[in-house]
């Protein structure tokens, strides 16, 4: 597929056909394609938590979510036969930006402008999302609701150091695979948002 239609047909996925798993070569190529995505001063302060069998995101819904019936989003959502949690970890780039060729000894996090761990971790899911068009599946990046991040790292065994950015459904879309409402709004053109030489 053309670059240009990659980009063109990437959109938000949710839902999956549960019988179809994604093979292996091409969850391998997910991974392989995110860490080629670029992080300040190469500091590559991300990580990938794959769940894939049935325990292990169910274990990841019942971290994430609330008890009782699940909505028609998670529903269609817990069809997914993989999931990727990709995780930030601060310390890697303030670790980094402290050695002798960059020389930020203080490791003070108020130098850094926004938090690029976040960002290069944002850029990796990019990269994987774009790479699921590719390969001819749909993938979704959603969030993990901030009072239930502590709820992940005990059900997984995350590091303190490493904080989850989100998490990457990918699988085959399935029949429900309804357009968010918010597509109604349409796209904003160029001209509205590229501003050339000045605001």
């Amino acid at each position: 597929m053309e670059f240009a239609d990659v980009v063109r047909r990437r959109r938000m996925v949710r839902d999956y056909d549960p019988d179809r798993p994604v093979p292996a070569e091409v969850r391998e190529r997910l991974l392989e394609h995110a860490i080629r995505a670029p992080s300040a001063g190469f500091s590559q302060g991300w990580a990938f938590l794959v769940l894939e069998t049935p325990e292990e995101r169910d274990r990841f819904w019942t971290a994430t979510t609330g008890e009782g019936t699940p909505d028609g989003w998670l529903t269609r959502m817990r069809r997914a036969p993989l999931l990727i949690v990709p995780l930030a970890n601060k310390s890697a780039y303030l670790e980094r930006y402290a050695e002798p060729d960059k020389g930020w000894t203080d490791r003070d996090e108020a130098r850094w402008p926004v938090p690029y761990w976040d960002v290069d971790a944002g850029m990796a899911s990019l990269l994987m999302l774009l790479t699921a068009v590719d390969e001819g599946l749909g993938a979704c990046f959603f969030g993990v609701p901030p009072d239930r991040v502590a709820a992940v790292r005990a059900a997984f065994g995350v590091p303190a150091e490493y904080r989850p950015v989100g998490c990457v459904s990918v699988g085959y879309p399935g029949d429900d695979d309804r357009r968010s409402p918010s597509l109604r709004r349409g796209r904003r053109p160029v001209e509205e948002v590229v501003h050339r030489g000045s605001w």
